[in-house]
């Protein structure tokens, strides 16, 4: 059984209310068909109805029991215009202004999960990262003792010995451009914690650079190593280490000789990047090169699960992503 049969099977057994706030959108509603007949969650799309439905007969959609909330004639919408007031009144946020905020789906999404009116957030088919990171930061913020929302992949490359037989955890490859050296171990927790509880493994977390071990002298390295050692600080029961680069993080023979009697280098299954640019050209070059399934992004850090798609994602992303926000809601991730 593959890392995505596992997560549908999760998310059959207890299924979640996740909102698509990019209810008008094609593929969404092709996939909310896809979601309710296999159970995987109960799906509330957020838009106009009459389009949405008018798309769907189309599409030769069948919704049936998907629930459709338009926030332009929601019975919520001055309450959620309310709380959004007093959340961002001392930012400048008049009450007028929080009214005509909360209209955008996006925010009026964002709120439904704030509320417990959902139970994860789905978006990004045709919005930027930003504009599903920005309410959710401002709405749900982040989770009990976790400073920084980061990204990561599940990485599943065919016919691959690394990591859990192929499967790896790259972050963070979709949120933080130049994490600082705090950030990036608080990352690296995170990611482990994501590790055991989404994917069931027992995480092993190298801290990537160029250098192994003092290999290499550059402020770039000495950022990798200090957030390695701010992360022993913060979890001692994590196995984490770094610096490593990616041979003596996953290769047992390189790991011999760069990093012996390292609890993870050559074993490593969670893979921590310095910044983005590395996060995100590598986990391209493994999916492209290697063939690998690359699930995601998916966001880690929030108090309740918030998730993108990438604006070129397929039907079958979203209901992946759908069916790991409802996981991640199960497990309060």
């Amino acid at each position: 059984m593959n890392f995505m049969e596992e997560i549908w099977n999760k998310a059959k057994e207890e299924p979640k209310r996740i909102v698509l706030a990019e209810g008008e959108e094609e593929r969404t509603i092709q996939a909310a068909e896809i979601i309710m007949r296999n159970s995987l969650a109960t799906v509330i799309l957020v838009g106009n109805e009459a389009r949405i439905r008018e798309k769907a007969n189309t599409l030769d959609v069948n919704l049936g029991n998907v629930e459709i909330i338009d926030p332009e004639t929601s019975e919520k919408l001055d309450e959620y215009a309310q709380i959004f007031y007093e959340l961002r009144k001392n930012k400048g946020m008049t009450l007028e202004k929080a009214e005509k905020i909360v209209r955008d789906p996006i925010y009026y999404a964002t709120m439904m999960v704030k509320e417990g009116d959902g139970d994860g957030l789905v978006s990004g088919a045709i919005h930027t990262t930003g504009d599903l990171l920005r309410p959710g930061l401002q709405i749900v913020k982040t989770a009990p003792g976790v400073s920084i929302v980061s990204g990561f992949f599940v990485m599943m490359v065919p016919d691959c010995e690394y990591g859990e037989n192929g499967l790896l955890i790259f972050a963070d490859c979709a949120v933080n451009p130049n994490p600082t050296a705090e950030e990036l171990a608080n990352i690296a927790i995170s990611t482990a914690e994501t590790a055991k509880t989404l994917c069931n493994m027992e995480p092993k977390v190298a801290m990537l650079s160029f250098s192994t071990y003092g290999s290499a002298k550059h402020e770039l390295v000495d950022k990798v190593r200090i957030a390695t050692e701010i992360a022993h600080k913060l979890r001692p029961d994590l196995d984490i280490d770094g610096e490593l680069q990616l041979d003596a993080a996953i290769e047992e023979h390189v790991a011999r000789l760069k990093a012996p009697g390292s609890k993870v280098a050559g074993k490593a299954n969670v893979l921590v990047f310095p910044d983005l640019q590395t996060g995100n050209i590598g986990y391209k070059l493994v999916q492209r090169f290697a063939k690998a399934d690359a699930i995601g992004p998916i966001c880690q850090g929030f108090a309740k699960p918030i998730n993108d798609l990438s604006r070129g994602c397929s039907i079958e992303d979203i209901v992946n992503v759908v069916a790991v926000t409802a996981v991640q809601a199960q497990n309060r991730i």
